[in-house]
């Protein structure tokens, strides 16, 4: 039996930093989107017994290190299927250190296949939580859309959908370490914090151009050399007319919001010839 899931990526709408937890992680308060960006996942049942994973590139780790591994493995430990022979094929399109959660979605894509392989013995709600057990971003993932995610990231409110439009994404040539950047975080005071109640009534409204004068990552604060690379892409996306723009998640993928389809096909046109990863994406509703 072979079931192949298309794992969506995230962005970022907004993304704020709140106190050190006990547990050691940080509270998170971020607005989320799931966009047509995508990998692709299949996965296969084997005679075996061995969990084994393999990608479209070589430097994707295809252990425990990898999400997609540890959800599958988390799946049958929760069906009482651990004896269970997988192949997991990840064809990647997401960009690698992005801040765009491909390993995340891909883990989420591998609970839902693994839910249809079983009949579905799991609904949304516990799915998410098993979800929650593989990583921060995974429970997202499992239903995308747009929500509010808390705590680490794994407590979950549905959203209104953001309005129809394009977004294009740019990823520079270097990814950014995400304990790095909480490190530098730590180290100095946020300036400044997102509207997030304001972009909730945004949303509510479906007012796109009020969501996008709010949008806002704390990390984008941070101290880093790099963070003037992260400028100049948002520069150069509103010059061609973005609503708004901003890094998402610990980047270094940067993404800004168009109404107008010629002008975000322009705007992509224009940073690929300097940066390769360039796409021109949609919001998608829940999965």
């Amino acid at each position: 039996m072979e079931l192949r899931e298309k794992a969506y990526a995230k962005l970022n709408i907004s993304l704020d930093v709140g106190e050190t937890r006990p547990d050691g992680y940080h509270e998170m308060n971020m607005v989320m989107q799931t966009v047509s960006l995508c990998d692709e996942i299949t996965v296969s049942r084997t005679e075996d017994g061995q969990l084994t994973a393999r990608s479209n590139l070589r430097f994707i780790p295809t252990d425990e290190r990898n999400l997609a591994v540890k959800a599958a493995r988390v799946f049958l430990a929760a069906v009482g299927d651990e004896g269970q022979g997988l192949l997991l094929s990840l064809r990647k399109r997401i960009p690698v250190g992005a801040g765009m959660a491909g390993g995340s979605s891909d883990a989420a894509a591998v609970l839902r296949a693994l839910n249809r392989m079983y009949s579905q013995p799991f609904p949304v709600s516990e799915l998410e939580k098993l979800a929650g057990l593989v990583g921060s971003d995974v429970a997202f993932c499992v239903a995308g859309g747009t929500a509010l995610a808390t705590g680490r990231g794994e407590l979950l409110a549905p959203l209104p959908a953001l309005p129809d439009c394009r977004i294009v994404i740019c990823k520079p040539d270097f990814s950014i370490s995400t304990p790095e950047l909480f490190r530098k975080l730590d180290s100095a005071p946020l300036r400044h914090h997102p509207d997030t109640a304001g972009i909730l009534a945004a949303l509510e409204q479906g007012d796109l151009t009020a969501v996008c004068r709010r949008m806002y990552n704390v990390f984008e604060d941070v101290s880093d050399r790099r963070m003037r690379t992260v400028a100049e892409i948002k520069s150069r996306m509103l010059d061609f007319g973005a609503l708004g723009s901003i890094m998402t998640g610990t980047g270094s993928a940067v993404f800004g919001v168009y109404t107008d389809e010629a002008a975000a096909k322009a705007a992509a046109k224009a940073l690929a010839k300097e940066y390769k990863f360039t796409f021109v994406a949609e919001p998608v509703g829940r999965i």
